[in-house]
């Protein structure tokens, strides 16, 4: 594969683009060489500027679980694109979107859809506060909750594959009230409760995924929430990333757990830039105009992406697509695990749904200390080889690779036999 016209646009990019890219995980800077540019994508696969096709595993990280460009979502944004791009008012299509969201999730009534996952959680946080008069949030570290400032800090996958601790430009005010806990570790947090009585609530992935896949252990979210209800502290689940990809709905469900607030994104925008946080009525009657929590947002339910996000969840509730994303991850899990016992590589895979990745470590990762014993050279070379044998992954040890029901049994093949040559390569490296 030559990647000549990526590279150019790389350095064309750094004139005027920070680093040339607008967002740090797409530098490559855990994986060496310049990031890849792309032209365009369909179905299951992505193309960049040198023509170079791929099978796409980050999907817009989570976002196409249909596949890029499907028909339906297409034609649902061609024909809202014909009335217009955006109002500054509100649609119908904002109460049809919001009914669907609020009846895939158990105890939501209300939702207020915003911008990014980023402006959900910031907005989730300054509501949890409105509503319990308390100041400090316990986050768990590996755990990305967007860049605001309070929770910029112990933050996965982008600030780990930089090994950045934090950021500049936080100030220790914005983070003297966020406590950091250790995911899978309960005593972690109990000792953060005993030890400060003004906890407003607690937030966390229910699956990491910024940390590359973590799974709750032993009953962990449900007795997470146990210790709240227990402490009068509401309990936030970040579904960004896990929302809708294991099921019609969230992931807390599977675990049994209901949040007392959860924030989406992602997927209910079908592609296009959209969040939502939402709850039971006591609680989002918080929101202005209704209560004293103020939030706003003049591209808030943006009427393309209401489109687009009402077409994609309604084909996917269609579809049913999960027993698939099962099957195929399951699959997947085991081309990683073959290949590398072939060749002698330390691999611990971890899979949730339609979500999956390797760690190149010997250690079972069920934390954000265990996933960082991953060798990240490794992960290097078996990255920039899958890229070269056809499959599009993250440029990340610490970023979850994504399904869509697009994937066909050809895709699978292509991505067995890049896995079988990446492992090989690995090996001969190490």
């Amino acid at each position: 594969m030559k990647f000549k016209n990526s590279e150019k646009l790389y350095k064309k990019g750094l004139v005027n683009l920070v680093g040339a890219v607008n967002s740090p995980v797409r530098a490559f800077a855990s994986v060496g060489g310049n990031p890849l540019f792309i032209k365009k994508a369909k179905g299951s696969k992505i193309i960049d500027v040198d023509g170079n096709k791929y099978v796409d595993l980050v999907l817009s990280y989570g976002p196409m679980i249909l596949g890029h460009r499907h028909k339906k979502v297409q034609r649902a944004i061609k024909k809202s694109l014909k009335n217009g791009y955006t109002f500054g008012a509100s649609t119908e299509n904002e109460i049809k979107l919001a009914k669907i969201v609020c009846d895939a999730f158990s105890g939501m009534d209300k939702v207020r859809f915003v911008s990014s996952g980023t402006e959900a959680v910031l907005s989730a946080l300054r509501l949890a506060r409105a509503f319990t008069g308390k100041d400090k949030i316990i986050k768990f570290a590996g755990c990305y909750h967007g860049h605001s400032d309070a929770l910029l800090v112990a933050a996965g996958s982008g600030l780990a594959t930089l090994s950045i601790p934090g950021s500049k430009g936080v100030p220790n005010d914005a983070v003297k009230n966020t406590l950091i806990a250790e995911y899978n570790n309960l005593d972690s947090v109990q000792k953060h409760i005993d030890e400060n009585k003004d906890i407003a609530a607690i937030i966390i992935e229910p699956v990491g995924g910024n940390m590359g896949v973590v799974i709750p252990q032993n009953n962990f979210l449900s007795e997470l929430k146990s210790l709240c209800e227990t402490n009068g502290i509401l309990l936030i689940a970040d579904e960004v990333m896990t929302g809708f990809r294991s099921k019609f709905g969230g992931a807390q469900e599977l675990f049994n757990v209901k949040a007392d607030i959860t924030c989406l994104g992602k997927v209910i925008g079908g592609g296009f830039p959209v969040g939502a946080y939402g709850a039971r009525n006591e609680i989002m009657e918080m929101v202005s105009p209704l209560g004293a929590m103020y939030q706003a947002g003049t591209l808030s339910g943006n009427p393309i992406a209401m489109a687009s996000g009402i077409a994609t969840l309604t084909e996917l509730k269609k579809q049913n697509p999960y027993q698939y994303f099962d099957k195929n991850a399951e699959k997947i899990e085991g081309y990683l695990l073959n290949a590398a016992k072939k060749h002698n590589v330390d691999v611990v895979v971890n899979r949730f749904g339609s979500m999956i990745n390797p760690f190149f470590t010997k250690e079972n990762v069920t934390n954000f200390e265990s996933a960082q014993t991953s060798d990240t050279d490794k992960f290097g070379v078996f990255f920039w080889e899958m890229i070269k044998n056809g499959v599009f992954l993250p440029p990340s040890q610490f970023e979850a690779w994504f399904l869509s029901s697009a994937l066909s049994d050809e895709d699978l093949k292509v991505i067995e036999n890049a896995i079988n040559v990446a492992m090989k390569k690995v090996a001969i490296s190490s």
